[in-house]
């Protein structure tokens, strides 16, 4: 094999690499897609029944946290609503 016939065959695998690389990030975004068209689904559909969408974000996102930083974040916006009189 030639230099020239091994530069041309790792050409040839690096662009099969990228396309790989490409076209499985186009997938995933794909379903990212899918999945917000879900996730709106399932908002609408609380709406629909009555449900505060706001309040399940809210909700949705304090269950991501774990118990310490909930605990946290709830006295530090405790403090910043006794700083604004707002309790």
């Amino acid at each position: 094999m030639t230099t020239g016939e091994i530069s041309d065959t790792s050409q040839t695998v690096a662009a099969g690499q990228l396309r790989s690389i490409v076209e499985r990030i186009e997938r995933v975004h794909a379903e990212r897609d899918d999945l917000g068209r879900d996730l709106a689904d399932l908002y609408a559909e609380a709406k629909g029944n009555g449900f505060d969408t706001k309040a399940i974000r809210t909700i949705v996102k304090l269950r991501k946290m774990d118990t310490a930083e909930r605990q946290e974040a709830e006295i530090i916006l405790d403090l910043y609503k006794a700083a604004l009189g707002m309790v």
